[in-house]
């Protein structure tokens, strides 16, 4: 990695700590630290081009999809505070609180831009935190509140913005849109994640790969790495393990892209019952390869 900081090194140091003012004795002295050639670095992941399709070839390009990883963690470490407290009585309160200037003040120093209010609910630049259920259950689904901000870093959606929503129930499910696990997704107060870190040794967990997602002038491009196709492959066999799962089959061709943009499911699948056979199922689910056809971007 070429610089004298990494956001792994930020995440510990704010995971060990447990008084306040963290911003002033944590998050600031890295900062001045990651300006110029870091910052620069980053900035080479907001452009859609092809600098992913060779990190596996190019050491630079598969750290800094790493890189932009642990960043996320920053991030979901510091975003707790904005988030609906655990179902769990015995959760701990998060740590370290951050004011909502303090987390953007973070992230645009790194040459991120913001963005929250002022926009209809977009799958690919909103995360669903709460559902309140509309009569209507036909009701589209509508933001009733902004709980923190969004991120982009150019063409590249770094952080969704966190909201409340009222919708009917064909549209988002309370309970399911809101509780069930997000994937792409290390942390979240409220609702368990699912990310291919979890399970893995304090290194090894690191060289998790960053979801990337870019908005470009001719559509978005959805999980632009991933390498298979949503629908399956018709020419490897079914259990081929470059194919889709029996679980994931159970999924409909819709509901799978729904899960792709949304990060989750949205209401109960079609398949619950079949699917309860396989309990756990949730949490084996693997959609981090999944790939729209090129005609759907």
């Amino acid at each position: 990695m070429p610089n004298e900081v990494d956001a792994r090194e930020l995440y510990e140091a704010l995971a060990r700590h447990d008084g306040g003012r963290s911003y002033e004795t944590i998050i600031a002295p890295w900062l001045d630290q990651a300006q110029g050639r870091y910052r620069a670095w980053l900035a080479t992941a907001g452009e859609f081009s092809s600098w992913w399709a060779e990190k596996g070839a190019e050491p630079e390009g598969q750290d800094l999809v790493r890189e932009l990883y642990a960043l996320q963690r920053v991030s979901d470490r510091l975003l707790l505070t904005f988030q609906p407290p655990s179902d769990d009585p015995g959760s701990a309160d998060p740590q370290p609180p951050l004011s909502e200037g303090e987390y953007l003040d973070a992230f645009t120093s790194l040459g991120m831009t913001s963005f929250g209010d002022g926009n209809a609910f977009d799958p690919f630049l909103h995360e669903i935190v709460e559902v309140e259920q509309a009569d209507d259950p036909h009701a589209p689904i509508a933001i009733t509140e902004v709980l923190w901000p969004g991120l982009m870093l150019g063409r590249l959606l770094f952080n969704r913005s966190g909201v409340r929503i009222r919708a009917g129930v064909e549209h988002a499910q309370r309970g399911v849109a809101d509780r069930s696990p997000l994937y792409w997704t290390f942390l979240r107060r409220h609702r368990p994640t699912v990310d291919l870190s979890q399970g893995w040794g304090s290194n090894s967990q690191w060289r998790t790969d960053f979801r990337l997602d870019y908005r470009t002038p001719a559509g978005d491009r959805l999980n632009v790495a991933g390498c298979r196709p949503i629908d399956g492959d018709a020419d490897l066999d079914p259990g081929h393990p470059m194919n889709l799962s029996p679980e994931e089959r159970l999924l409909t061709s819709g509901v799978r892209r729904e899960l792709l943009r949304h990060r989750c499911l949205l209401r109960t699948p079609e398949a619950a019952g079949t699917l309860a056979g396989s309990p756990g199922w949730e949490r084996d689910l693997m959609p981090f390869d999944w790939r729209l056809p090129g005609s759907e971007g």
